[in-house]
């Protein structure tokens, strides 16, 4: 009677702990594939397209894969400047960076800066939600280990500037390019690159032509700094 009662009392945590090994192993599947195949869409992109369906059922993303040497090495700088200044050192975890935004959290009171890496960005974005919970954020550090022990960092740098949002349903470098300044993402100048990284953070708040003052500030100084940031 015992014995039954024990394996009643594990039988719960076998399947959960079996099932957190499937979603480990499909997650580890779907990055090998990616190390030769570029990804059709990525969890954030469907959850969007849903949300743009409600209004809009014919609703359809903005989006285009272009190879890294297509793409401006005026932007891969600028968005390292402002988004990972140690992406070429860390191996998807910025233990420094944390270790500072932790410091900064506790003394404000409030969560009012992150450390995501590019690589943890670009687990999100592949994978995950939007939502901030423990274990979301647990899953991203392992994903995003995964990304840095499977792929190199140009191919991380070339999914992320590939798949990433940069309006409202458009997605990518190129689409990004030519949605602000009709142009293709080979041909941004510093200018444009400072800006569109300064618009990661909150893509959708920024329509082709919008200008605020924070976008200003924001774009002179990744431009300031961008050619110091080391890309693959």
């Amino acid at each position: 009677m015992k014995a039954i009662l024990r394996w009643l009392l594990w039988y719960p945590l076998l399947l959960a702990l079996i099932a957190l090994a499937a979603a480990q192993f499909w997650y580890f599947v779907h990055i090998w594939h990616w190390s030769n195949h570029s990804p059709e869409n990525t969890a954030f992109m469907r959850a969007r397209l849903e949300i743009l369906r409600e209004d809009d059922p014919k609703a359809r993303l903005t989006y285009s894969w272009v190879p890294y040497h297509r793409i401006s090495g005026q932007l891969k700088r600028a968005v390292v400047s402002s988004e990972d200044a140690r992406f070429m050192s860390h191996r998807g975890l910025d233990w420094e960076a944390i270790h500072k935004a932790h410091e900064r959290n506790v003394r404000e009171g409030e969560i009012v800066r992150g450390a995501s890496t590019i690589t943890q960005q670009l687990a999100k974005n592949l994978f995950l939600s939007g939502e901030r919970t423990w274990w979301r954020k647990a899953q991203e550090a392992v994903i995003a280990l995964m990304l840095e022990t499977v792929l190199t960092k140009r191919r991380i740098l070339e999914i992320y500037l590939n798949v990433i949002e940069w309006g409202d349903g458009v997605y990518g470098a190129e689409a990004a390019a030519r949605y602000h300044f009709g142009t293709p993402a080979a041909n941004l100048t510093p200018g444009q690159a400072a800006r569109l990284a300064a618009m990661v953070p909150s893509p959708r708040s920024y329509s082709p032509g919008r200008d605020t003052a924070y976008l200003q500030r924001r774009s002179a100084t990744i431009l300031s700094e961008m050619d110091y940031a080391q890309v693959p």
